[in-house]
C-alpha cells in the first residue's frame, strides 16, 4: 500500500520556527520531485516548495529565505524547515510526490501561526 504522511505542524507565534517531515513507503519515490504544498480556508492550493533527484530547489516567492525543502533519497524522506513563520502562513501543509497531477499525496498537517 502506497503512503505519503506528514508530521510537525502545530501552533507557533509570529517568527517561531516548525519542521514539517515526509515519509513515503510501499513504492519508491527516488524518481519523483518531492513538493510541499499549503491550503488555506478560502484559498487555492499553492505550491510552497519543491526538490528534485538532481538537488534542485525550487521556492514561492512568499517563503524564500525563510524555509527549506531537503529530502533523503535512499528512504523516501524529507523535511521543509520553516522560519521566521507569519500568520499568512498558517495553511493545511501537503506533502506530495511527483505533482500537483500525482496521486501521491500526504493527509496534511497543520501549521498555525498566531499571537
Amino acid at each position: 500500500q502506497v503512503q505519503v504522511a506528514e508530521s510537525g505542524g502545530g501552533s507557533v507565534q509570529p517568527g517561531g520556527s516548525l519542521r514539517l517531515s515526509c515519509a513515503g513507503s510501499g513504492t519508491r519515490f527516488a524518481m519523483y520531485s518531492m513538493n510541499w504544498y499549503r491550503q488555506a480556508p478560502g484559498k487555492q492550493r499553492e505550491l510552497v516548495a519543491s526538490i528534485v533527484l538532481s538537488g534542485r530547489t525550487n521556492y514561492a516567492n512568499s517563503v524564500e529565505g525563510r524555509f527549506t525543502i531537503s529530502r533523503d533519497i535512499a528512504n523516501d524522506t524529507g523535511n521543509l524547515q520553516m522560519n521566521n513563520l507569519k500568520p499568512e502562513d498558517t495553511a493545511v501543509y501537503y506533502c506530495n510526490f511527483g505533482g500537483i497531477h500525482s496521486p501521491y499525496w500526504g493527509q496534511g498537517t497543520q501549521v498555525t501561526v498566531s499571537s
